[in-house]
């Protein structure tokens, strides 16, 4: 389901992600509503799946629409990195 280097965007509510994926799917974006894994320790339990070539244009339609993820994390090496961990790497 989760492909490496694919970010998942993590919401704050079931409401909020779902309206993100409403939105985000109206503009023809193809980004997948997936289970977060249990790793992520999230409230919802939901998360968006956005691979690396439209993560910048989707961050910038959901700043746009003030819906931006509580935090994104990348999955790199068999684990969901935070994008702190990724710039520490560099």
């Amino acid at each position: 389901m989760v492909q490496e280097g694919d970010y998942l965007a993590v919401f704050n509510s079931a409401h909020r992600v779902m309206k993100a994926e409403h939105l985000l799917k109206s503009r023809d974006f193809a980004i997948l509503l997936i289970p977060a894994p249990r790793q992520m320790m999230t409230d919802c339990g939901l998360a968006l799946r956005i691979s690396p070539e439209i993560k910048a244009e989707v961050l910038k339609v959901l700043e746009e629409e003030q819906l931006q993820p509580a935090f994104i994390n990348r999955f790199v090496g068999g684990v969901y990195r935070n994008e702190e961990d990724l710039q520490e790497d560099t």
